[in-house]
Formats: structure tokens, C-alpha cells, sequence
């Protein structure tokens, strides 16, 4: 018998077709990923000038006795800085000082601002002009605000007029070493309740209706809707704002450089500004580095613990 033999199966004229896909989304690929890299690149000298370089001269000269402006070279004085600091009257008193501060403007601060939040977070009208109003400290130059506050606790000043005229004599707010301290953190909650009040609002705002409808409709009450409803939904956005709150407070400067400098009798001196106050008006560069890496192990093991602390339930699951 003969056999018919088969044609051999034709290459279709399109093989080729899928590797010059492959080739093109690869070159695409490496285009779009160089273009990345370009757009990051003045971000990262950015971060890298004035971030990580600065950090690894801190750690540097921690440990040396350098001077801002001195013409012998620093040299390597070992554990010194840190012997002399945790042996200075002053630098327990400036950790005294951050701690109160931090510890009294964290739950007044956020509270006050939780409020307001509270009470603007409505579409009646007149909202929106008590949100800008609230909100202009917080865009207001600290400066101008520190100088301002200045005049107010004066003992002629506006607030002792007020005191007086409901029968109270006011103190002498910053030159009393009992009030200084005080004052200094009610400007500093007034100052900046509004930005936190912008994020409790934003918070708010992601709550379901329908959580507030449902829980109307089973009789709960204001308060009950609030410690119910209103405060689990917060979660995320307290833990943010405890934390933000918390590393703004340990940084406290300008308010004392323009109203009290440190006094008096350092009772409002801060970390920060003893390691100002150490590093360019006395020029212990060594010094004043000590202070700011155990000002940075400070706020970092703080920060660790709100983290640890806040976690969702979830996470620790």
C-alpha cells in the first residue's frame, strides 16, 4: 500500500511576535524604574545631608571633646560626655522638665483638641468659620505666637488684667519658678490643638453613619455612642496623634528660648535646649552631642512603648 506523506507542519509567521512583547515591557520596565530612581535621587541627598549625616556626626563626636569653634583637633575622650552629663544638676532637671511637660500637654493637648473636633464635626452653618479659627495658631509663626504669650503673662499683662477684674491676683507667670513651666504648656496646647483637632475631625469623619443610627435606634445615649461607637472607630487615629503629640512635646524649644531661656532657675529648661545652649553659646560640640543621642534613645524607647502599647488587638494576636 502506498502512503500519502503527511506536509510538515508550517512555522506560523507570528512566533516571534511574544518576544518582542517581553523585550518591550522589560525596556519599558527599566525606563520606568530609571525615571524612579531620577525623582528620588534630590529626596535622598536631601535625607542623606541633613538626616543620616547629621545623625552619624552626633554619634561621632558623643564621644570626644570637640568645640564648635576651637583650633586643636577633637579628640577621643571615651564614656567622659555621658560621666559629666548623669553627674550635672542641670541635665536631670532639663529630663525633669521634658517628662512633665511631655506627660501633662500629651492628654490636654489631644483632649482639648478632641473637643473641638467634636463640636465642629456638623453641617449647621457657621462650621467652617470656627474650623479657620481654631486652626490659625497652628499656621501662626511659633515665634510670633511665643512673643505674643510673652506680653499676656506679664504682670501687667492681658491675662493678670483679666484675673483682676474677677477678683484673682495673677502670678508672675514666668518669672516664678512654681508657674513658668505651667505657662509655657498652656501657650503650647492653645498653640497647636488646632492641627490635632484638623486629624480628630478627619478621624471622625470615617466613622459609619450607620453605626450611629443603629445604636439611636437601640436607645443609647450621647455619651454611649461616643464610648461605643465614636472612640473604638479613633483607634488608628489616636495612636497617631498620642505619637506625634508625644515627639513634638520632647523637642520643646523655641518657647523657651524666646520666653524664659531655661529659667528660672532652669525650671524650664528642656533637653533640647540644654544641647543648644551647650553646643553654640557655650561650643562644647562633644557635649552637646551626649545630650542629643541620649535625647534620641529617649524618644525612640518612648516611642517603641506607645507603639507596643496602642497596637491593635489583632496584631497581638
Amino acid at each position: 500500500m502506498s502512503t500519502i506523506a503527511k506536509p510538515a507542519p508550517q512555522r506560523s509567521a507570528v512566533a516571534p511576535a511574544p518576544r518582542r512583547r517581553t523585550r518591550t515591557r522589560v525596556v519599558g520596565g527599566r525606563k520606568e524604574a530609571a525615571v524612579g530612581w531620577v525623582m528620588l535621587l534630590p529626596a535622598a541627598v536631601l535625607i542623606v545631608t541633613f538626616l543620616l549625616v547629621p545623625i552619624g556626626l552626633t554619634f561621632g563626636l558623643a564621644f570626644t571633646n570637640a568645640r564648635l569653634v576651637s583650633p586643636e583637633p577633637a579628640q577621643f575622650v571615651g564614656m567622659d560626655n555621658f560621666v559629666a552629663l548623669f553627674t550635672d544638676d542641670t541635665f536631670w532637671a532639663s529630663l525633669r522638665n521634658t517628662i512633665i511637660f511631655t506627660v501633662v500637654i500629651v492628654p490636654l493637648q489631644s483632649g482639648l483638641a478632641l473637643v473641638l473636633a467634636l463640636l465642629v464635626n456638623t453641617r449647621t452653618r457657621g462650621t467652617t468659620f470656627f474650623r479657620t479659627v481654631f486652626f490659625l495658631p497652628v499656621v501662626t509663626s511659633i515665634v510670633v505666637v511665643s512673643m505674643l504669650w510673652l506680653f499676656m503673662y506679664q504682670k501687667d499683662g492681658l491675662i493678670n488684667v483679666l484675673l483682676a477684674k474677677i477678683g484673682i491676683q495673677g502670678p508672675d507667670w514666668l518669672g516664678d519658678p512654681h508657674w513658668a513651666l505651667l505657662a509655657i504648656i498652656l501657650m503650647s496646647a492653645w498653640q497647636a490643638m488646632g492641627f490635632h483637632m484638623i486629624i480628630w475631625l478627619a478621624g471622625l469623619q470615617t466613622v459609619p453613619a450607620e453605626l450611629y443610627e443603629a445604636a439611636s435606634l437601640d436607645g443609647a445615649t450621647r455619651w454611649q455612642q461616643f464610648a461605643h461607637v465614636t472612640w473604638p472607630g479613633l483607634r488608628a487615629t489616636r495612636t497617631f496623634i498620642l505619637i506625634t503629640i508625644t515627639i513634638a512635646a520632647f523637642g520643646l524649644f523655641t518657647q523657651v528660648q524666646i520666653m524664659t531661656q531655661g529659667g528660672p532657675l532652669n525650671s524650664t529648661t528642656t533637653l533640647v535646649f540644654q544641647a543648644v545652649r551647650s553646643g553654640f553659646q557655650q561650643q562644647q560640640t562633644g557635649y552637646a552631642s551626649a545630650i542629643s543621642l541620649v535625647f534620641f534613645v529617649l524618644v525612640l524607647a518612648v516611642t517603641l512603648i506607645q507603639r507596643f502599647l496602642t497596637r491593635d488587638k489583632e496584631a497581638r494576636r
